[in-house]
């Protein structure tokens, strides 16, 4: 098995994960309720994603409360 032959130095392992750093999370507006939305997920207010209604939110809210009961 390979073994490195020089130490990483501090300064090295900073620069080589510089990028590593975590991006704020991007929202978009429902096109239904104008809730903030992530890309590519329904909307958590009214179920809706690209134009149709894809989640019961009635029903989710519902299951919701009975298991906090």
């Amino acid at each position: 098995m390979g073994l490195p032959s020089k130490r990483r130095t501090s300064r090295s392992k900073r620069e080589r994960a510089a990028h590593f750093a975590l991006k704020p999370a991007e929202f978009g507006k429902c096109s239904e309720c104008g809730a903030a939305v992530r890309p590519h997920h329904a909307c958590p207010k009214c179920g809706s994603y690209r134009g149709r209604k894809v989640v019961d939110t009635q029903k989710r809210a519902d299951r919701k409360l009975r298991r906090r009961a």
